[in-house]
């Protein structure tokens, strides 16, 4: 009788499905993106269609030095932002018109890759860059050559999960998104089909245009 039991606790357990979560911008990236690219660049080789590789979040503390709650809050604020614990940045220099020495403790970051930087990339443009003061849209100068995006954040406050309330002080971060693209072109188009607000570049014919 127990053997029977075991049997059909077995083959009940078969039976329960188990539900796999996926971003929604990894569907759009493989359902809609990469068939955009491919159309704008002729791609040959699916392995050449750029995609995002990882997005890196730095926020420098300025006191950590000398302030260690200063530190702690801006670690609390950067995992609730970012749903990952952040590593702690040592300086790698000594800077004597900052008073620091190499070694010492001078911010916090994070490196986000697969599902975690998908959801952090949707909420950023859907919620938090909505939430800036006067946002108009993001340069399109500050790609670095090598297909990668850098820009910067005044305050974490946009960001919904901070609560102003219980926060120190308004700090900024520092953003980097890399992407497997070849060239700042391929870079830009991928990031503008996830909907990134990027300002528009000027083109030959926008530029005749104003001529």
């Amino acid at each position: 009788m127990a053997r029977k039991s075991k049997l059909k606790d077995k083959s009940s357990s078969d039976n329960i499905s188990v539900m796999v979560y996926t971003p929604s911008f990894i569907t759009l990236y493989n359902h809609d993106i990469k068939s955009k690219l491919t159309e704008m660049y002729n791609y040959s080789n699916v392995m050449e269609i750029p995609k995002l590789r990882s997005i890196s979040i730095n926020m420098g503390i300025g006191s950590a030095k000398s302030n260690a709650k200063d530190l702690e809050s801006a670690i609390d604020e950067l995992k609730l932002i970012t749903g990952q614990k952040p590593v702690i940045t040592l300086a790698k220099k000594d800077i004597s018109n900052f008073k620091i020495r190499k070694g010492w403790p001078v911010g916090c970051k994070v490196t986000l890759r697969a599902s975690r930087m998908y959801e952090f990339l949707e909420r950023l443009i859907a919620v938090a860059l909505p939430r800036t003061r006067d946002f108009r849209g993001l340069s399109h100068k500050s790609f670095d050559g090598m297909g990668n995006y850098n820009f910067g954040i005044r305050e974490q406050i946009i960001f919904t999960e901070i609560d102003y309330d219980k926060i120190q002080s308004i700090r900024g971060m520092d953003i980097t998104i890399s992407t497997t693209a070849k060239t700042d072109d391929e870079a830009y188009d991928l990031l503008k089909l996830f909907g990134f607000p990027l300002k528009v570049r000027p083109t030959k014919d926008n530029i005749q245009e104003v001529i």
